[in-house]
């Protein structure tokens, strides 16, 4: 099978030009096929603001309503993901920028109200990904960049978790390539100390992962991110590296960031 590399960067690369640039002109370089997929920052919430609308959080996660599914889908899938390609492009990168709606290539589902109405944010239909529009562009030689933008089939637009999207991607497209998933995040890797970027664990599996959740070195917004890099990998998704996108050809070759283990 063909090699594949999907790379998921978040808000300290989205929010800062100068990083953006470097990150880019990084990934313009790697060989082969690739999908970018990328979050907000806070460019939602500083555009919301000047808008009049109030970004609502509950435990991290935002709260999308009426008015900020509005907002997000203009930022994320508008203006962040088309000033991405733009940059690619003059580059002599030939980049589309789609969202799960485009193609139908992402369906979801509005997640259930349960403890707290998140309101429209959106769960993937993982065994509903459109695996051939996926490959057909791929084969034809462009590079995807990805906003973390659903739609639920009935006209509604969905707010999804961009490392969510980024593993159901890997994983659905894990049959027919040899997928590498890269999670680019603001620290070294993995860390046994949060103050410490020397203390990268280098290759973290579940039984180990498991223990260091229990001794509190890893909690927070890392545990979601690592269930999404654990669920890739069980799905068939040959490598998952997270670590710091400054160092993206390290990432790649495996001599930067964490290897998660399917052990």
């Amino acid at each position: 099978m063909d090699n594949l590399l999907i790379i998921k960067i978040g808000g300290n690369i989205v929010d800062d030009a100068t990083k953006l640039a470097a990150f880019l002109k990084d990934f313009v370089a790697l060989p082969g096929a690739k999908i970018l997929v990328h979050g907000g920052g806070k460019v939602a919430t500083k555009i919301g603001a000047q808008l009049g609308i109030a970004s609502k959080y509950v435990d991290g996660r935002r709260i999308t309503d009426a008015a900020t599914i509005d907002l997000v889908t203009m930022v994320y899938a508008g203006l962040i993901n088309k000033k991405m390609v733009a940059a690619l492009q003059s580059m002599g990168c030939n980049a589309l920028g789609v969202t799960g709606a485009d193609a139908n290539l992402v369906p979801a589902i509005k997640r259930a109200v349960k403890e707290i109405d998140y309101g429209f944010v959106g769960d993937v239909k993982s065994e509903q990904l459109h695996t051939q529009t996926w490959q057909v562009l791929l084969n034809n030689g462009l590079v995807l960049i990805v906003a973390p933008i659903t739609h639920d089939e009935q006209g509604q637009l969905l707010n999804t978790n961009a490392d969510t999207m980024a593993q159901e991607i890997a994983k659905a497209l894990s049959k027919f390539y040899n997928v590498s998933l890269l999670y680019s995040f603001e620290k070294a890797g993995v860390l046994l100390d949060v103050n410490d970027d020397a203390s990268v664990v280098k290759q973290l599996g579940r039984d180990y992962y498991q223990q260091l959740k229990t001794e509190g070195k890893i909690f927070a917004g890392m545990i979601p991110k690592l269930d999404n890099a654990f669920a890739a990998i069980a799905a068939g998704v040959s490598r998952v590296i997270i670590g710091p996108a400054e160092a993206l050809p390290a990432l790649t070759n495996g001599t930067a960031g964490t290897t998660i283990t399917n052990e």
